[in-house]
């Protein structure tokens, strides 16, 4: 049997930037907070994950950040999305709307498989 943790991988990696939106969607985060509310819907990411795709996502004018100061220790970076932000999230909701509803379908569906066939 193949192993399925590549294409698990893949799935989680494809829905992470709509995932980091979503959350954004709340209000500003901190890069720890986004990871913690991550973790607690079982999506696990690490930093060396996330701060790259948040710098692209800045690079692309969906998220601003900026820096507040902090009780335990240096101020930090909280981002927030951007008006361009919120309208690509508007857009990946819709696409993660068709994507639910083919998933959806074709879990559903009641076709049988080749091999299932009775010929008679």
């Amino acid at each position: 049997m193949v192993d399925v943790t590549n294409a698990k991988s893949q799935m989680r990696k494809g829905m992470l930037e709509y995932c980091i939106l979503l959350l954004l969607r709340r209000g500003p985060a901190y890069a720890s907070d986004i990871i913690q509310q991550l973790k607690e819907a079982d999506l696990l990411v690490v930093e060396g994950t996330l701060y790259p795709l948040l710098t692209r996502l800045k690079k692309d004018a969906l998220l601003a950040y900026e820096w507040q100061e902090s009780t335990q220790g240096p101020p930090r970076k909280y981002y927030r999305l951007t008006d361009d932000g919120l309208q690509f999230l508007d857009e990946l909701d819709k696409a993660w709307g068709e994507i639910e509803r083919t998933v959806s379908v074709l879990k559903s569906s009641q076709t049988s498989r080749p091999q299932d066939l009775t010929i008679s």
